[in-house]
């Protein structure tokens, strides 16, 4: 039953998100039971928009108990915009929650023009987006990452080595690096890592951990910018829903070149 304000799509992709596997292990005590799944794109077969329009969204699945993991979705209007033309559905499942977390973290971070950025965990999904956003945003990105030889589009220094890395006006932090002596005094910075725990405070540092929220509008940004060519999107695996196991296992592989996607 779809209501006022929502819009029902019959499902054509999703992608495995760090936090789809942490539920999935039961890290945040949730019912087995439920349905799994933030990202998502698909067809409008009813609701608030056209029917046989290409969408995209997140659900904020663990706030909202609405998993994306399934034939038929209903969510609201206001989480769902038309799916990048420039790019497959399979392609643009890999988009919302990476992207919005990525997009609501620079927002925070008020980075602009001409600032030093670093990404700590670059070469991952979160990261690859962001040093994308913000070195179209006229901001100088370093990238710290985990392995020799990880490409950075967008970033000017690859490197492993935090010791190397001072200066820098805005840290964006995707895994726990708290690298907090690259950032200078008066800077910013901000973790999405839950797991690792609250920042330490810095004096002369603003500091914070984010997390996602839905966000139709950032997602309608997100999508300009894909078929603007400004952000690239990466598919590593493809999976048929039915082999969700090897999904899952292949997520949990290391040096993955890309989002791990599952069909429907």
């Amino acid at each position: 039953m779809v209501g006022a304000g929502e819009v029902l799509i019959r499902v054509v992709a999703t992608s495995i998100n760090p936090v789809d596997d942490k539920t999935r292990q039961g890290i945040f005590g949730i019912d087995a039971s439920v349905t799994l799944g933030w990202d998502l794109a698909g067809v409008v077969i009813g609701g608030e928009l056209p029917v046989g329009e290409r969408v995209i969204a997140m659900s904020h699945q663990l706030g909202t108990g609405r998993g994306t993991w399934a034939d038929v979705v209903v969510l609201p209007v206001g989480a769902v915009v038309r799916a990048p033309e420039s790019v497959s559905l399979v392609e643009a499942a890999t988009l919302p929650l990476a992207g919005l977390t990525a997009l609501q973290t620079l927002d925070w971070l008020e980075v602009g023009a001409g600032e030093r950025l670093l990404v700590a965990g670059a070469a991952g999904a979160v990261g690859g987006i962001a040093v994308q956003v913000a070195a179209a945003r006229g901001v100088r990105v370093d990238a710290l990452v985990s392995r020799e030889g990880q490409q950075v589009p967008g970033a000017e220094l690859v490197t492993t080595d935090p010791r190397a890395l001072t200066g820098y006006d805005v840290v964006f932090d995707t895994y726990g690096a708290f690298v907090l002596g690259a950032v200078v005094e008066g800077g910013r910075y901000a973790s999405i890592a839950s797991q690792a725990g609250v920042v330490p405070e810095v004096d002369g540092v603003r500091t914070a951990n984010i997390q996602v929220r839905e966000d139709g509008a950032g997602l309608g940004e997100l999508v300009g910018l894909v078929d603007d060519g400004v952000v690239g999107l990466r598919v590593d695996s493809t999976f048929a829903i039915r082999d969700v196991r090897a999904a899952h296992e292949r997520f949990g592989q290391r040096g993955l070149s890309g989002k791990v996607a599952m069909v429907f």
